[in-house]
Parts: C-alpha cells; sequence; structure tokens
C-alpha cells in the first residue's frame, strides 16, 4: 500500500511539475498558441500591413484545421495602431500583459519594433519577421529577434552602386521621414556615396502625411540630383515619384527600398509611376504567376478575398506565417521560447511566395540575403538584377 502511495504521489508531483513548466511558457497551452501582431491597417503603411496579417491569418487557417503544429491551433491576435507609435505603445503593450502572447509576428514599423523590445526581451518573446528591414531589427541582444531580409540600408546601398556602376551617377539625395525607418535610408545613401566616393548633394525630410513635394523637388532639382532615394508612405512615394514627372523633372532617377517595393505602386493609373525603381529582399509576385506554386496561393487568396491582386503586403504576410509554421514545427511539442530559438535557427528553405532562400542559424538572425532591383515598366516591377 506505502508502494502504490508512493507511486501515486510522484505521478501527482510529475503532472504538478509539467503543468507548472507549462506555465511558464507564456501563450502557450497543450492546445493553443497565441502570437500577436502590432500592425498598421489604417495609417501611411496600411497597403503593408493589412493584407499582411489577412494573408497570415488565412496560412494559419490551413494549418488549423489540419490540426494545427504538434496539436496546437495558432491563433493570431492583430491590433492597429495606424502608424502612430503612441498607439503601437499601448498595442504591444496589451499584447504582451493582456493577451499573454508567445510571440510577436509582423509587427509594422521601425520605430514600434524598438520600442517594443523592452516588453519583448525580458519575456523572451521572440520578434519574428518585422514589416521592418531596419537594422536596429537584429541589434544586440538579438537572442530572440528574427528579420525576413536584407536590412533597408544594405538595400539602398546596393541601389546606389547600381546606380553609379549601370548609368554613371555621382550626385545622390534623399526624401524621407525623419524616423529611425527613414535616417536609416538616409544614412545607406550618405555612406555609400561617401564609400564610392560620390558626392551627397542633398535631402529633404517629410511628416508621414505630408501631401505637396513641390517645394521639396524643386530643391532637389537645383542641387543637380541625380539618384533620389526614398523613405516615403506608399501613397507619399507616388505622389512625390508624380510630382516630379510633372514639374518636368525626368533626368533624375527615383529608388525606394522595400517599404516602397509594393504590387499597388505599379498599377497607378495613367502610368504616373513607370520609371520607378526599388530595391527589395524579394521579388514581385505578379511576374511568377507561371511557378504553380505562386500562382496555386495566388488563386486562393484572391478567391477567398475578392482582391485582384495579393499585392506586396499579402506576400509577406503568407512568407511571414510560412516562416513561423516552420519553425513551431521544429521546436518540437514541448514549446517554450528556447525550443522555439533553436526551431528558427535551423530553418534552410526555398520560399517560393517571396522567390528568396531562407536560412536562419544561432550566428544569422536574418532570414534572406538577396538584394533584388526592380523597375516599373509596363505596369509591372521588373527584376533587374539581383545582389
Amino acid at each position: 500500500m506505502k508502494f502504490l502511495t508512493r507511486i501515486a504521489f510522484a505521478l501527482a508531483a510529475g503532472v504538478s511539475f509539467a503543468a507548472a513548466a507549462s506555465a511558464q511558457t507564456q501563450g502557450v497551452t497543450d492546445t493553443e498558441v497565441r502570437v500577436g501582431s502590432s500592425n498598421d491597417l489604417s495609417g501611411p503603411f496600411a497597403a503593408f500591413g493589412a493584407p499582411a496579417v489577412k494573408a497570415a491569418q488565412m496560412y494559419f487557417d490551413e494549418v488549423n484545421a489540419k490540426g494545427g503544429v504538434h496539436g496546437r491551433k495558432i491563433k493570431l491576435i492583430v491590433e492597429d495602431h495606424a502608424y502612430q507609435l503612441p498607439k503601437a505603445t499601448q498595442a504591444i503593450n496589451k499584447l504582451v500583459n493582456r493577451d499573454k502572447i508567445f510571440a510577436m509576428l509582423l509587427q509594422l514599423g521601425t520605430p514600434m519594433n524598438i520600442a517594443s523590445f523592452k516588453l519583448l526581451d525580458p519575456k523572451k518573446i521572440a520578434n519574428v519577421y518585422p514589416l521592418s528591414a531596419a537594422r536596429q531589427m537584429l541589434q544586440e541582444p538579438m537572442d530572440y529577434r528574427f528579420s525576413g531580409s536584407a536590412a533597408y540600408y544594405d538595400q539602398i546601398k546596393a541601389g546606389v552602386k547600381y546606380f553609379n556602376e549601370t548609368k554613371g551617377y555621382t550626385k545622390i539625395c534623399a526624401m524621407y521621414i525623419p524616423s529611425d525607418f527613414g535616417k536609416e535610408i538616409q544614412a545607406g545613401a550618405k555612406d555609400q556615396a561617401k564609400a564610392m566616393g560620390l558626392t551627397f548633394a542633398a535631402e529633404t525630410t517629410h511628416k508621414p502625411d505630408d501631401a505637396d513635394f513641390v517645394g521639396a523637388l524643386t530643391k532637389l532639382k537645383g542641387a543637380g540630383c541625380q539618384l533620389v532615394t526614398m523613405a516615403l508612405g506608399v501613397r507619399q512615394a507616388i505622389k512625390a515619384y508624380a510630382t516630379a514627372r510633372k514639374i518636368g523633372w525626368t533626368d533624375a532617377d527615383f529608388l525606394g527600398s522595400s517599404a516602397g517595393f509594393h504590387t499597388v505602386m505599379a498599377k497607378v493609373p495613367g502610368g504616373v509611376t513607370e520609371g520607378l525603381y526599388a530595391a527589395s529582399g524579394w521579388s514581385d509576385i505578379l511576374p511568377r504567376l507561371k511557378n504553380p506554386v505562386v500562382a496555386a496561393w495566388f488563386k486562393k487568396y484572391t478567391s477567398a478575398t475578392g482582391e485582384k491582386l495579393p499585392g506586396t503586403g499579402a506576400l509577406l504576410g503568407r512568407s511571414a506565417a510560412e516562416t513561423f509554421v516552420r519553425a513551431l514545427q521544429a521546436a518540437g511539442k514541448n514549446l517554450t521560447p528556447e525550443s522555439f530559438k533553436a526551431g528558427m535557427e535551423s530553418l534552410n528553405y526555398k520560399d517560393e511566395i517571396s522567390d528568396n532562400q531562407v536560412t536562419y542559424s544561432a550566428q544569422d538572425h536574418q532570414g534572406a540575403d538577396e538584394i533584388v532591383i526592380s523597375v516599373i515598366k509596363d505596369g509591372n516591377w521588373q527584376e533587374l538584377t539581383r545582389q
């Protein structure tokens, strides 16, 4: 009898220990894992944020319908910050402390991601595939930070190098929102110009809601700018480029980063964005519809949403969701921050949707390294080269 009592006590202790261990992993139960996204669904970058979370949710729904990952369904909780830092701070606090998320996914905005680190890091909440390619996404300590593609800084440096080598441009300029995001673009242009012995001729700064660019463009034109790098909202970038052409400034090229590389920019009526360039960490979806994987996803997304085009935001959301699911699978059934980190660091696969190779390791938390330079031609983004 005493022997049976000891066995029962040991089993009870084991169950209690397992329950306690499970309780220590925020956002994880035997049947669910909670994922948060502090995003822009109504502000200047909503063209990225809204379809991104929609596409991610669609992918999670498919996974959940098949039983989830190791028996756990994925619950995505999204908060709209409208690209306003005060709102983002409230959203992040809610997701971390009230919703008790296990990981943050597709968080949009460089300032917003940076602000979240002080809440995410102490709890070992992974920040996965942020909708920001700023270098700060992987600033130390980067243990639980995983970016999706090459940094804005490197994208713009590659773009400046490309234009110097192909067109002989020597006068480089910048138009940017003076946030962490914009300063990253400006620094890439300025540093690359200096490294190559070129001239960083002029710059203009803008508020996120600026809509009049005549004065700024007149200044840049007067400075003899040959290449203007841009860190603006999607609508702003379209307006700025269209205004430049409208005032007759046609002997300069304009280059955006991945933040300005969006399918809708090529579809503006009247072809006003023809000739606009971007350096990004992925390839646009429309030129790759001959790929059966891409075509199948395109059809599934458009049928489910009623949208004519998935767009770049949807592409990023789908890719981020796949990365997250693959990491959950690799982490195993005992899901903890440590096992998830190990799962992320084990990933090495071809992302057919974004058309890049995704590789993480303990030393490298940047998924894709390639930089794709594209131009809008005949209403589509056309890939020119990869670096």
